[in-house]
């Protein structure tokens, strides 16, 4: 295959030479760089390039142009390449023109804009365009597999070992068992037994745990010991920001997660509404670069590693993990968030892995090409799934329970532009069919009594989402649904074992067990969305040097 294209186009012949040389110097080894001052022409070379199969990474274009309007175009480029990305050349002082390019962003027409003239190449330009081909090449191009999984396709523990890896962002590649490819490799590990089966270099695994997982990759065996500051449970948006701002304080601070980093918003395929990323961002690479920061300030991560208990011994607090290990801690934040609520529906639980998956699961999507899925739900994350799996499969169905959406609007925005994608209101999921994998969705109309029956697939249920807290039982105070209460939520006339024991009234987010705290979603009244989370880990540090003062 060619080398991608890198297409620049403005009439300013003077700006198209001198960006086209910038590029040159600086991506010209790994894409091509073709230039062309009429927009009208160059929709005629992007269509031939597009026939002719020649990826197409990016496209720089002026927004001024006296052929077409600026909207046209950009609309024209996205429906000639997709999967390219678009970037609009704004002249300073042109004021005309920022109406049109706000308008091209929102619509979805161009991913982001640099204005001109752009001076220092290395200030502006090549930030920006290397990592809008970074993301690019990560959506599109494939990678070198680290790992090696070999099972049978549709089942359930396949898809947990490919989910974990997606979210881990640890490249790997799934064969298989039946297959030409899976058998090879089993055959060159000499591996006989239980599948699935987890290959690195020449160590594999038979249908391993998530800790023996990471054990193999190097991670998951952090030794603790010692007295820790502070000890955060659950490493998703909160529970990240609380040990950046712990350990940017200078606490001593241990992550502990059940799974791999980013929680919930881990799964998300892109998130756009978090600040200072224009562009947007995957949930994984959010919660690796959030990782990467806390581990750079001291923090200490043990990962796929369950928590069963918490308990207060004095003035230390004692978390104990699901192998009898016992951690010291001064402090404990407690962020383990939410889980997605199940699907009570027939025959939905037998074949979860087989079709039916909670969350958007990234790790499915390039496996839906060409098939017809389903999304049930109609808040954001139900709409980031659609708009991810849309990119891949034929159709996508939002099935909504009631009668309207409840998500952003930038994402139905991004919905809107797709043709994929279809909504049926009023829908309740009455059953699922399959023998060996999901084959039908039974659906009924709430308003009309009416069932119908859906080929599908796939189907992914993202309903709303609860805390799992039940391994907290008389340990904090909780209200029905499992949130932990916190502050001025907290009963300090309850009785027995989860009774309030201070005479001074609770910290803003401290549990009934004074110095523990809850961030997050899994925390009573809680504001939900990823920037709220991080808020909320934040905070929670700060109430920590509040409670540390009064010991």
């Amino acid at each position: 295959m060619r080398e991608p294209i890198i297409f620049l186009v403005d009439n300013d012949l003077q700006t198209l030479g001198t960006v086209a040389a910038a590029l040159d110097r600086r991506f010209g080894l790994d894409y091509r760089i073709l230039t062309e001052s009429s927009p009208r022409a160059a929709l005629v070379r992007l269509s031939e390039a597009c026939e002719g199969a020649e990826p197409v990474a990016l496209v720089i274009a002026g927004v001024a142009t006296p052929e077409m309007t600026a909207l046209d175009w950009l609309e024209q480029v996205h429906d000639l390449c997709p999967s390219a990305a678009r970037c609009a050349l704004v002249s300073y002082g042109a004021g005309p023109t920022y109406p049109v390019v706000r308008q091209a962003l929102v619509r979805g027409h161009v991913d982001s804009y640099l204005l001109k003239p752009l001076g220092n190449p290395e200030d502006r330009l090549y930030p920006v365009v290397a990592e809008i081909l970074g993301s690019w090449s990560r959506s599109t191009q494939p990678s070198v597999p680290l790992v090696r999984i070999v099972g049978e396709p549709w089942a359930p523990r396949s898809h947990e070992l490919r989910d974990l890896l997606e979210r881990a962002s640890v490249p790997y590649q799934f064969c298989a068992c039946d297959s030409d490819e899976g058998r090879r490799a089993l055959q060159q590990v000499a591996h006989t037994g239980t599948l699935p089966a987890v290959i690195f270099r020449d160590q594999w695994l038979a249908d391993p745990s998530d800790a023996e997982v990471a054990r193999l990759l190097g991670a998951g065996s952090h030794p603790v010991g010692g007295l820790y500051d502070l000890v955060v449970i659950g490493a998703g948006p909160a529970g990240l920001a609380a040990a950046v701002y712990g350990a940017a304080d200078g606490l001593r601070t241990l992550v502990i997660e059940r799974q791999v980093s980013g929680g919930q918003a881990g799964t998300s395929a892109m998130i756009r509404n978090y600040l200072g990323f224009p562009r947007g961002i995957t949930g994984a690479e959010l919660a690796s670069r959030a990782q990467e920061q806390a581990i750079a300030l001291g923090a200490e991560f043990l990962i796929t590693t369950d928590v069963v208990g918490v308990a207060a011994c004095g003035t230390e607090r004692l978390v104990t993990l699901a192998e009898g290990t016992v951690v010291r801690a001064r402090t404990v934040i407690i962020a383990t968030g939410v889980a997605y609520n199940r699907l009570q529906a027939e025959g939905v639980h037998d074949l979860l892995g087989k079709g039916v998956f909670y969350g958007s699961t990234t790790a499915e999507s390039a496996a839906q090409a060409g098939r017809d899925v389903f999304v049930v739900g109609g808040g954001n994350s139900a709409g980031q799934a659609a708009v991810h799996l849309a990119r891949y499969a034929a159709s996508v169905t939002l099935l909504v329970r009631g009668g309207g959406l409840t998500m952003s609007g930038y994402l139905r925005n991004q919905i809107s532009r797709s043709d994929n994608i279809r909504f049926r209101y009023n829908v309740e999921i009455e059953r699922a069919e399959g023998k060996r994998r999901l084959e039908a969705l039974h659906a009924r109309d709430s308003e009309t009594g009416a069932t119908e029956r859906l080929a599908a697939s796939a189907v992914f249920v993202l309903i709303g989402a609860g805390p799992k807290t039940d391994w907290l039982d008389k340990m904090v105070q909780r209200d029905d649904q499992g949130h932990i209460l916190t502050g001025r939520h907290v009963d300090r006339d309850a009785t027995g074992d989860a009774a309030w024991p201070e005479d001074r009234e609770p910290l803003q987010l401290e549990t009934s067990v004074p110095g523990i705290f809850a961030a997050g979603d899994v925390r009573y009244r809680s504001p939900r969305g990823v920037a709220a989370a991080v808020a909320d880990g934040a905070i929670a540090v700060r109430m920590i040097w509040d409670y540390l003062e009064t010991v």
